[in-house]
């Protein structure tokens, strides 16, 4: 029998709820209030179980710092498998939603380990959320970065890039988490959620901290996330843009846009600049968002932040409506479709300096997806009009660093006479090659802005590695400046 078979064979016949495997340390079994003490796994077992039980997609990340889960369905039931990895630690988190938490039974004997009697102890109580402040105030203190809750599961923050489960609190179930999630839902997003199954809100903690708050349905019942907003505002000094980034907020006229997944970064980039105008010029900002993230005083400029669904109906109406209030600078929190990508263009050949955000992952791709989003009788003028407007392209990811921090590496595209030619030829494929030639212009790629984390000593080579969209290059970048290898190390550790 599998280890992780014997793990869900004892968990259903006992009535575990949970249990909490971790390298180099007791097992740990959760059966009501009550904690079990089971037997020890080295680093190399517990990989080992991780490889057996995984689906075939999933069973390199093993390997790999992060979290992934995946679910497990045996004649015991359905057991929720989460997976966590860092330098030194692998934690295998074994969840049992039919399981009933609320049932204190004493351990059954069996073949899969001693746990006698005097291996019992009480564990800690586990709490209640009160309300939802008592969360949000427990995120700031962690300083995480989203805050996740599910029906039937434990509360679990996002900490550094790796999800973590809040053991102190109960699991929670679905009608408990609903009127806990409706206490700081505005009314209009609750009739939404209701009919659509998911809305999205702002909220504010007293003291200044402020949360981009979504809710949604999944199959155990209601949910949300929770991203945390800082209250201040972080310089283009304390990010440690450069120079020719910051030379975007001088601009007059034309169209910067910002991309990279979701959590890289992007509204922490844009707000910086935001403010760096704020503190420089003297001029109307305009910005469109939902929600609104982080608010900006006036300080030497007049600051409007419109929040979608709240002060306007959608990006496209707003950013329409803002070419008639007289603006200088338009931020659009997303050029999430055609008529407001449309719109930002327009604004930005008609003398507004435009900044907006694209889920891409490079800046050749990001010309690429705007371009694409137009009827294809339509895609030469884009291209004319884009290579006109079109001012530069941050593309951003953020990596894990040494001391458990995060950082971003940063793929900036200018747009000077060559590549503007590129643009309007429909050459973008060569648009990567003329970043390589054009550094003293400051451009810079995504795998030279690695490359600098990692000489520096701040970022691993693996980290690097499994961030970065070319992975060939990265690699020869590593020899031809005597860093070891992550693949040599990956195929090290396979054998």
């Amino acid at each position: 029998m599998a280890q992780i078979d014997q793990v869900m064979a004892r968990m259903s016949q006992d009535k575990m709820s949970r249990a909490v495997l971790c390298s180099d340390a007791p097992m740990r079994f959760f059966v009501g209030e009550r904690e079990l003490i089971g037997p020890q796994l080295s680093f190399a077992q517990l990989q080992n179980v991780v490889r057996e039980a995984a689906p075939a997609d999933q069973k390199l990340l093993v390997k790999e710092n992060g979290t992934f889960d995946f679910l497990i369905q045996s004649l015991y039931g359905d057991f929720e498998i989460t997976v966590t990895r860092d330098a030194n630690n692998l934690q295998v988190e074994v969840f049992c939603p039919a399981c009933a938490p609320e049932k204190i039974l004493q351990p059954s004997s069996g073949s899969f380990t001693s746990l006698a009697d005097d291996q019992l102890h009480s564990a800690h109580s586990e709490k209640t959320v009160a309300h939802m402040d008592e969360l949000f105030a427990l995120m700031v203190s962690l300083e995480a970065s989203d805050l996740h809750l599910s029906s039937g599961v434990t509360p679990m923050a996002r900490v550094q890039g790796v999800i973590k489960r809040l053991h102190e609190y109960s699991i929670l179930q679905s009608q408990d988490l609903k009127k806990l999630l409706f206490e700081i839902t505005p009314a209009r997003n609750r009739e939404q959620w209701e009919t659509e199954r998911d809305t999205d809100f702002s909220y504010e903690l007293e003291g200044g901290a402020r949360f981009r708050c979504n809710i949604f349905k999944d199959r155990r019942g209601i949910g949300g996330v929770f991203r945390l907003i800082p209250s201040k505002i972080r310089t283009v000094k304390e990010l440690e843009l450069s120079p020719a980034m910051i030379e975007f907020c001088s601009l007059s006229k034309g169209l910067v846009v910002v991309t990279g997944p979701s959590g890289s970064g992007k509204s922490t980039t844009l707000a910086a600049l935001i403010d760096y105008i704020n503190k420089n010029r003297e001029d109307h900002i305009v910005t469109v968002e939902d929600p609104v993230e982080f608010v900006h005083d006036n300080i030497k400029c007049l600051v409007n932040q419109r929040e979608v669904h709240v002060d306007t109906q959608s990006f496209a109406r707003a950013l329409r409506a803002s070419l008639r209030e007289d603006p200088d600078i338009i931020l659009v929190g997303e050029m999430r479709d055609l008529e407001t990508t449309k719109l930002a263009i327009e604004a930005a050949e008609t003398g507004h300096l435009v900044f907006g955000t694209l889920h891409t992952s490079s800046a050749a791709s990001t010309v690429d997806r705007i371009i694409d989003q137009f009827p294809s009788e339509e895609q030469a003028q884009v291209r004319v009009m884009l290579s006109e407007t079109l001012k530069g392209v941050v593309a951003q990811t953020l990596l894990r660093t040494k001391d458990g921090k995060r950082v971003a590496a940063y793929e900036l595209l200018l747009v000077p006479a060559a590549v503007s030619n590129l643009i309007r030829e429909g050459k973008t494929f060569q648009i990567q090659s003329q970043m390589q030639m054009a550094k003293s212009q400051g451009m810079i790629t995504m795998n030279d802005s690695i490359l600098a984390h990692v000489k520096s000593g701040r970022v691993e080579p693996q980290e690097g590695y499994l961030k970065t969209n070319d992975k060939a290059a990265l690699i020869s970048s590593y020899e031809s400046n005597d860093i070891p290898s992550p693949v040599a190390k990956t195929e090290s550790e396979k054998s």
